[in-house]
């Protein structure tokens, strides 16, 4: 009885701690694997659906690490162009392309003594698979455009939300690397396999939000948890927690009960996202209730947004030597472009002059034809309104 309870009182401390929460079986042997591998320095593999929690379970085996006092650094695989991701990972020496003006370190150098989460590891270009089998088998690398060896005193943890075995099938990941980085695997559950923990989950997110926004938080009613619990979540915790914040927000000072929850799922799931009609609130209310929903929306429009721009706009790119458009993206404050004819560098496009350039591409695609324009970019019409303004765009 005493082990049970000690490991019953660990393991919600872990929970409060982590931020990973749920009583489920699952949950636990998560816990359990986590304290297990996390004083060493095994390479990790955490695999899982899109929203799960992979992030989570990277920063626990970190901060239950002996290296929790020194950097964990983030690296997020499928949102560094090709051309540059060696020069992002190990740095670069001055002079080692085209714009490299000055010493840069990568993300290995800065977590030096720490640990690297490389996430997204299946979207992982193969140049770069290859030096990061090098860091594991030999614990070192070099900077690009120098040849001095240095040595990578990191922990490497990594994610996905595919199949590695498949990738490897496929010919798209090098085998060695999958056998190096799945020394142990930690496979996080979708949540809809573990129905128990969403109350919980619930609870939780609506009572932090409530918290923080300073909102008159009621509860959920029994019926309430009956509808969550019979919905897949396609989009896992991250879903989840979105759709308690905006009913929070929208349905404040109600008790929520299975009514309201099936109102609000059904507009996440159409993406149709209207607001419900408010009725006998004041004037001030309701306004402020439609720009927090605006709120809600736009923070992930903006995500997606820039996601588009940066594939669209700027297709693979080149190091100096690489074959490529005639464009190259310079590693982070070195803002500049080189055309290849002219050889002059010009600057970079700033984030609001790429968003114009796409949005008037894609209009212009379609003929000003706004609903397959705002589908093509995949924002609401009503986004792509606000855009168009904004811009002063002639359509």
């Amino acid at each position: 009885m005493n082990d049970r309870n000690n490991f019953d009182k660990k393991f919600l401390q872990f929970q409060q701690e982590m931020g990973i929460i749920g009583n489920s079986d699952s949950i636990r042997q998560i816990y359990e694997t986590v304290e297990q591998v996390a004083p060493s320095d095994i390479s990790v593999l955490i695999v899982g659906e899109s929203g799960t929690g992979k992030e989570l379970v990277a920063r626990a085996i970190h901060k239950r690490s002996r290296r929790r006092d020194r950097q964990m650094v983030i690296v997020n695989a499928g949102a560094i162009p090709e051309g540059i991701i060696e020069s992002e990972l190990f740095g670069h020496e001055k002079g080692a392309f085209t714009g490299a003006v000055g010493v840069r370190k990568g993300f290995f150098e800065l977590a030096h003594g720490g640990t690297v989460f490389l996430d997204e590891i299946a979207e992982m270009p193969a140049n770069a698979q290859v030096k990061i089998l090098r860091v594991l088998e030999g614990r070192e690398f070099s900077r690009v455009g120098g040849a001095e060896v240095r040595q990578a005193d990191v922990r490497i943890v990594a994610a996905t939300n595919r199949s590695l075995e498949k990738e490897v099938k496929a010919g798209n990941f090098r085998q060695d690397l999958y056998f190096r980085l799945r020394a142990v695997t930690i496979e996080l559950p979708p949540l809809r396999t573990r129905k128990e923990d969403i109350p919980l989950l619930a609870k939780t997110f609506a009572q932090e939000f409530a918290a923080t926004n300073r909102i008159d938080f009621k509860g959920f009613d029994d019926s309430a948890f009956n509808v969550m619990q019979s919905y897949p979540w396609p989009g896992n915790i991250r879903e989840l927690k979105n759709l308690i914040e905006s009913i929070i927000i929208l349905e404040k000072g109600h008790l929520i009960d299975d009514q309201m929850m099936l109102k609000h799922l059904e507009g996440f799931e159409s993406g149709a996202r209207h607001l419900p009609i408010p009725v006998n609130r004041p004037v001030e209310q309701v306004e402020r209730e439609f720009i927090y929903h605006a709120l809600l929306e736009l923070k992930s429009e903006i995500h997606q947004l820039r996601e588009l721009i940066l594939t669209r706009l700027f297709p693979p790119k080149r190091l100096k030597g690489w074959e490529a458009e005639d464009q190259i993206i310079i590693p982070h404050d070195e803002a500049e472009l080189v055309d290849d004819q002219t050889n002059e560098l010009r600057v970079m496009p700033s984030v609001p002059e790429m968003e114009k350039k796409l949005i008037e591409e894609t209009l212009n695609r379609y003929d000003g034809n706004k609903r397959k324009a705002a589908a093509s970019l995949k924002i609401s019409e009503r986004t792509l309104y606000r855009k168009i303004k904004e811009y002063n765009l002639d359509f």
